[in-house]
């Protein structure tokens, strides 16, 4: 599992920094140089669609490294294991 995660990590793209929530329109607004409120605009209009703006949303929180390299399912599957 910790290859899946590390594979994650070798991306360049962080979630953050200018987060309100999960960073996720930060992490895309820092790595494309876009206006972060826009890009929030942008998010909550495709929470509109059914399952697939919202789900995509959660995967991305999920699986998206923090600019620590924290992975959320990776403390979630660690915290289990304890």
């Amino acid at each position: 599992m910790d290859t899946f995660f590390n594979s994650l990590r070798s991306i360049p793209f962080r979630r953050g920094p200018k987060r309100l929530v999960g960073g996720v329109a930060g992490g895309i607004s820092d790595k494309f140089g876009w206006d972060v409120t826009l890009v929030r605009i942008g998010l909550l209009l495709s929470f509109l669609l059914p399952v697939l703006g919202i789900g995509a949303y959660v995967v991305a929180w999920l699986l998206l490294p923090a600019q620590d390299d924290s992975i959320p399912l990776q403390k979630m599957i660690r915290g289990l294991n304890k």
